[in-house]
């Protein structure tokens, strides 16, 4: 994992606070049709005030973790303090995007769980799936 977060343009994706790190694709890689490593399609996503932030700037020019997330989910919050270790020693190499997937999510209530968790990446909020479709 290191050599990934060391490598230009690599990516580590957390889908949903989920992590299988094993020799042969997951079900849901499989499924999905995206391997671990894989470069992600560049989309733009807003964030929470609906200005939309470009993915292209930093997909590819740097390590990323994005993190698809909701405050609903357990998986995610049970996550989370691993999250934050890893930003503690990867934070000022590696960029760490959290998406929130809005389904039965609003602004507020994003909002309201940021101040009260603090995860430890920008958050952005997928109000229109661009980034679950991509």
């Amino acid at each position: 994992m290191m050599s990934l977060l060391r490598r230009p343009g690599a990516l580590l994706a957390l889908g949903l606070g989920l992590v299988v790190l094993t020799p042969r694709p997951a079900a849901a890689q499989i499924e999905s049709g995206i391997a671990v490593g894989a470069r992600a399609p560049v989309v733009t996503v807003n964030d929470l005030d609906g200005k939309p932030v470009d993915l292209g700037r930093y997909v590819g020019r740097q390590p990323v973790v994005l993190e698809w997330w909701a405050t609903w989910c357990e998986l995610c919050e049970a996550m989370l303090p691993r999250v934050k270790a890893v930003h503690a020693t990867y934070g000022d190499r590696v960029a760490f995007l959290g998406i929130n997937v809005t389904v039965n999510q609003t602004p507020a209530r994003v909002r309201k769980y940021l101040e009260t968790h603090q995860p430890p990446f920008r958050t952005l909020y997928d109000d229109r799936g661009t980034s679950i479709r991509a």
